[in-house]
């Protein structure tokens, strides 16, 4: 049984463990400054081939090979192209039927000679598939055989006994987003192209709904006409839940806007509530947004003008819907 550390060692311990762990992160950012500097051609041919690609991308490595190449597959198809990761074994044993000539096959293998995925060159050639290798050893036999060599290669593992990949999967991550992002680029992709592949995410929600997708409509709008009276406004509001009610002309248009808080500073005026009119007690020329905007523009007119709610209008300027702070954070676009 090892005996309890005492107060010096235990700090000591503690900066060493800290020490360490700035070693390992300044070892593996000089790996990834170092792969910047010998980007070359063959990064840019790699690029065009991608964006010319009539079939998908496929990604397969083995073991933490693997597990880099799903990432990248992963990020290319969120950016635009259509990729997939496919297990070099299983690949050998039928997974080669998903693909075809026109495809592109990224291999990862920091040695260059990972069985697996040397077994699946051949028959990828006599399929008619493109190959990019990004590999840790220009001289090594995927490298050779591939279209396009891209170089992982790490001067050190960060591993302290290194042994563990850990540089040479960080840089290999590192060159495929590079390579990701540089085919975004070129595609012209834009945030919305983006939240489109991820309609369940932040972003999705934020790019994609839009104020028709969440106002209230029809029988559900507050709404009272400019003749009205002051406790047909109340009521109006109270059957709504809304907070509010717009008031509107002849034409549907939204003239004014009665709140919780016009309420309130009608009592602390005095108003007679039994007959005073809508129009005495109203806000003229309401706070509207078209129902075409996106969501998140309610969201932002609603926290600049310090308000829970909004009229909305289409594009004659007709009262087609209302929308509130509480509708939004339920469609988690807030």
């Amino acid at each position: 049984m090892s005996l309890p550390l005492t107060l010096d060692q235990a700090v000591h311990r503690q900066q060493a463990t800290l020490q360490l762990a700035r070693d390992i992160l300044s070892l593996e950012a000089n790996e990834i400054n170092a792969l910047a500097t010998r980007l070359n051609n063959q990064f840019t041919d790699a690029v065009s081939l991608i964006l010319q690609c009539k079939g998908r991308v496929v990604v397969s490595g083995m073991g933490k090979s693997g597990h880099i190449g799903g990432k990248i597959a992963s990020t290319l198809a969120s950016t635009g192209t259509p990729a997939f990761f496919m297990h070099p074994a299983e690949a050998s044993h039928g997974d080669l039927g998903m693909i075809t000539q026109g495809d592109i096959v990224i291999a990862l293998s920091n040695s260059g000679e990972s069985d697996e995925i040397l077994a699946i060159v051949p028959p990828l050639k006599r399929l008619g598939a493109s190959i990019i290798a990004i590999t840790g050893n220009d001289s090594s036999t995927l490298a050779k055989a591939a279209d396009i060599h891209l170089s992982a290669h790490v001067a050190k593992e960060a591993c302290p006994l290194g042994l563990a990949p850990t540089s040479s999967t960080t840089v290999a991550l590192a060159l495929g987003d590079a390579l990701a992002l540089c085919v975004l680029d070129q595609r012209d992709f834009t945030a919305e192209d983006f939240a489109r592949s991820h309609p369940g995410g932040s972003l999705g929600r934020r790019l994609l709904i839009h104020v028709n997708d969440l106002m209230r409509t029809g029988s559900k709008i507050p709404q009272v006409s400019i003749s009205a009276s002051l406790s047909d406004g109340l009521l109006e509001m109270t059957r709504k839940g809304l907070g509010l009610t717009a008031i509107i002309d002849d034409e549907h248009k939204p003239i004014g806007i009665f709140t919780d808080g016009d309420l309130r500073r009608a009592f602390e005026q005095n108003v007679n509530l039994t007959t005073a009119s809508i129009k005495d007690v109203m806000h003229h020329q309401p706070l509207t947004i078209q129902q075409d905007q996106l969501a998140i523009a309610a969201v932002e007119m609603m926290e600049l003008r310090k308000v829970n709610a909004l009229l909305v209008t289409n594009d004659a300027g007709i009262l087609v819907g209302a929308l509130n702070m509480h509708d939004l954070l339920l469609a988690k676009v807030v």
